[in-house]
C-alpha cells in the first residue's frame, strides 16, 4: 500500500511539474506603457490602436516563444513627475517586464533617467529629443522614431535649395523645439554660409499667441520660415498667418506638418507649398505598408496616422527583441538583443544601432498640396534614418562613455 502511495505521489509530482512548466511557457509578457493619452489624444489615440493591432496579431500567431503580450497602460498627463511615478508603479506593483512609451521629449527624458537608475529596459517610441540617445543616453534606453536631428537633417537640403538668405524661426519653447532650431541653424549654416536668422519666436507649448507671433515674424521681413509648431499651436499659427497674408510668396519648411494628426485638422486651410516631413498613408505603395494599412483599416474602420505606425512598430520591436533574446525579458538580455536588432515595419526594415540605441526608422519628406478640401503630401520620398546620422566619431563624443 505504501509503495502504491509513493508511486501515486511521484506521478502527481511529475504531473504538477509538467503543468507548471506548461503554465510558464504559456505565461504573459507584461509591457508597461506610459504616455500622454489625455493631453495628446490626436497622436496617441491612433498610437494605441497601432499597439493593439500588433499585440492582437502577435498573440493570434501564438505569442513570443509561447508567451502572450499584455499591455499595462498608464497616463503621464504630459508631466515628467507623473511619468516617473507611473513607471515606479508599473515596475514595483504591476511587475511589468519592460517599459515603453513617451510622447513629449521632457517626459521621455524623465522615464529614461528612471530606467537608468532602476536598471529597467525602456523603449522610447515617440520622444524626438536628441538627448535621449546622445547627451543623456544610457545603457537601458533605446529609441524608435527618427530623432529631431534626423528629421531636421532630412529637411535642410530642401531648405538650402530654396537659396533664401533671411530665415525666421518659430517653435515650441521646450526641449524638442529648442533642439530642432539649434540643429536647423547649425546644418543650414554649414550648407549655406551666408544665411541669416532674423527672427526667433519661442512660444509656450499649447499656448501660442498666434497673432502676435505672426506680426513679430512679419516685422523681421524674412524670405523663409522654419516652423516647428504642431497640434493646436500649428492650426492657430496657420490661420493667423493666412488671415494676415503672411505666407504669400514666403517659403516655409516645417517639421511634422505632413503627419495626418496635424495636417487633417487644417482641412481646407492646409498651407500649400510648405516643405514638410509627414506620412502620406494614402499614397505609399510598398507591400509592407499595404499589409499594415489593410489590417489596420479592417480592425478599426479608419485610416492610420503616424502614431499608428509608431505604436505598431514599437510592439513589433519588443517582440523581435524578446525572440532574439531567446524568450527572455531580462534587462541585460534585452539590451544585448536590441543592439543591431532588425525589425520589419510598415516603412520597411529598420535597425537599432548599437552605437547610440537609435533606430533607423525614417520619414517621408514632400510638399503640401490640397485635394478635395484637405491637405495632402505630394512629390514625397522616404528618407531612411540611416542616411541622416552624424559620423560615428561625432556620436561617440556626444554620448556618455558608459552609456553602452
Amino acid at each position: 500500500m505504501k509503495g502504491k502511495q509513493l508511486y501515486m505521489s511521484l506521478i502527481g509530482a511529475t504531473l504538477f511539474a509538467a503543468l507548471s512548466t506548461t503554465a510558464a511557457a504559456q505565461g504573459t509578457i507584461k509591457i508597461g506603457e506610459i504616455n500622454s493619452y489625455k493631453t495628446q489624444s490626436a497622436f496617441l489615440g491612433p498610437y494605441k490602436n497601432g499597439m493593439e493591432l500588433a499585440v492582437s496579431q502577435i498573440n493570434a500567431a501564438g505569442g513570443v516563444d509561447g508567451k502572450k503580450l499584455e499591455l499595462v497602460i498608464r497616463d503621464d498627463n504630459s508631466n515628467p513627475g507623473d511619468a516617473v511615478r507611473a513607471a515606479e508603479e508599473l515596475v514595483s506593483r504591476d511587475k511589468v517586464d519592460l517599459l515603453m512609451g513617451g510622447f513629449l521629449s521632457n517626459v521621455g527624458l524623465a522615464v529614461a533617467d528612471f530606467a537608468k537608475h532602476k536598471k529597467v529596459f525602456y523603449l522610447a517610441g515617440e520622444p524626438l529629443t536628441d538627448k535621449i540617445v546622445w547627451a543623456d543616453g544610457n545603457h537601458y534606453t533605446f529609441r524608435l522614431r527618427a530623432s529631431t536631428y534626423m528629421q531636421v537633417a532630412m529637411l535642410v537640403p530642401y531648405a538650402a535649395k530654396l537659396n533664401k538668405k533671411r530665415w525666421a524661426l518659430v517653435y515650441p519653447n521646450y526641449e524638442y523645439g529648442q533642439s530642432a532650431v539649434a540643429t536647423f541653424k547649425k546644418l543650414l549654416k554649414a550648407a549655406q554660409p551666408d544665411v541669416e536668422f532674423v527672427a526667433d519666436q519661442a512660444t509656450p507649448l499649447g499656448k501660442v499667441d498666434a497673432g502676435n507671433v505672426v506680426q513679430a515674424l512679419a516685422d523681421a521681413k524674412p524670405d523663409a520660415v522654419f516652423n516647428v509648431l504642431f497640434g493646436a499651436d500649428l492650426t492657430k499659427f496657420v490661420r493667423a498667418g493666412t488671415e494676415r497674408h503672411f505666407f504669400k510668396n514666403l517659403s516655409v519648411v516645417s517639421l511634422l506638418t505632413g503627419e495626418p494628426e496635424y495636417l487633417d485638422p487644417l482641412g481646407n486651410e492646409a498651407p500649400v507649398g510648405w516643405i514638410v516631413t509627414g506620412y502620406p498613408w494614402y499614397a505609399i505603395n510598398t507591400p509592407e505598408h499595404k499589409a499594415f494599412l489593410d489590417a489596420y483599416q479592417a480592425k478599426f474602420h479608419d485610416y492610420p496616422r503616424l502614431g499608428s505606425v509608431v505604436g505598431y512598430t514599437a510592439i513589433e520591436s519588443l517582440a523581435a527583441g524578446v525572440k532574439k533574446a531567446g524568450g527572455s525579458t531580462a534587462t541585460d538580455a534585452m539590451i544585448k538583443a536590441f543592439k543591431g536588432l532588425k525589425v520589419n515595419s510598415p516603412f520597411g526594415q529598420i535597425e537599432y544601432r548599437a552605437i547610440d540605441h537609435q533606430s533607423t526608422m525614417g520619414a517621408y519628406v514632400g510638399t503640401l498640396a490640397k485635394k478635395d478640401g484637405k491637405g495632402i503630401m505630394v512629390d514625397f520620398k522616404y528618407v531612411s534614418g540611416a542616411a541622416v546620422q552624424p559620423p560615428d566619431s561625432e556620436i561617440k563624443k556626444l554620448r556618455p562613455a558608459d552609456a553602452n
